[in-house]
């Protein structure tokens, strides 16, 4: 159990970002093991998004360039590829085609326009939130980019639970789908969002409430993609990974925005 969990941390890493991570086994025994941790990986390209947003702010500068360091972070650290999916998927859903059109509109290495106006107000969105958070303190900013990391992970946990298919007999999301068993996947997300709720009360007031609500809605919203991209492509993709990814992270800042 504990070379598993160490795999699984290593597939975890190894995939989730571009940290020096070397990936010794890629079954399905350590792909679940790696889902299930991939949460963790949130956490820590969570905290390094809040690290130079932090710093910004604490050296003088405006919670706009603070906002734009936290939200570059999470990009960088995954070679943009989240982003990446997430503007293939918009043009897969956005283009009306059949499943195996769309799935060959999404393999196509241009970014059409679905996915160009996708990531612009998406991005916007992450940046403004983060602004707004920044403008109250550092703490507040750091905090919720360190949740929307947490969150944005633990959808994919969720996306690979079993009975959820893979739309291709390749790539990273035949190599994930259906390996997380639902109780494994409750209890990730039960963890996540206690985690998500005590970074909140660490800021007082309603701080765990505000941030386990922005969490469960993140998941909700993040959910009912995920139902929409199996009914459309017949299952995940990596691209549909990337968006549900970017999905969660921009609706859980979002939701923290709020209230």
């Amino acid at each position: 159990m504990t070379s598993l969990n160490s795999h699984g941390l290593r597939f975890a890493f190894g995939t989730l970002t571009v940290l020096p991570v070397r990936v010794t086994r890629w079954d399905r025994e350590t792909a679940r093991a790696g889902m299930l941790c991939a949460p963790l990986t949130g956490l820590v390209v969570g905290v390094l998004a809040a690290v130079p947003g932090s710093l910004f702010l604490l050296f003088g500068s405006g919670p706009l360039l603070a906002a734009v360091a936290s939200a570059a972070v999470p990009a960088a650290l995954t070679r943009g590829l989240h982003l990446d999916g997430l503007a293939d998927t918009a043009d897969g859903l956005g283009s009306g085609k059949p499943a195996d059109d769309a799935l060959r509109i999404m393999k196509q290495s241009d970014i059409g326009p679905f996915g160009v106006i996708t990531l612009l107000f998406v991005l916007l969105a992450q940046v403004a939130v983060l602004q707004q958070l920044y403008a109250q303190g550092w703490a507040q900013g750091a905090v919720a980019a360190a949740a929307s990391g947490v969150v944005a992970r633990l959808a994919l946990t969720l996306a690979s639970r079993r009975g959820v298919p893979a739309a291709r007999p390749e790539g990273l999301g035949a190599a994930v789908a259906g390996t997380v068993p639902a109780a494994g996947a409750v209890a990730a997300a039960a963890a996540a969002v206690a985690v998500c709720a005590g970074a909140g009360a660490l800021l007082g007031g309603y701080g765990a409430l505000r941030y386990a609500l922005a969490a469960l809605a993140a998941l909700a919203v993040a959910q009912l993609l995920l139902r929409h991209c199996v009914r459309r492509f017949g299952g995940v993709t990596g691209d549909v990974f990337g968006a549900l990814a970017e999905t969660a992270a921009t609706v859980t800042l979002v939701g923290l925005a709020l209230g």
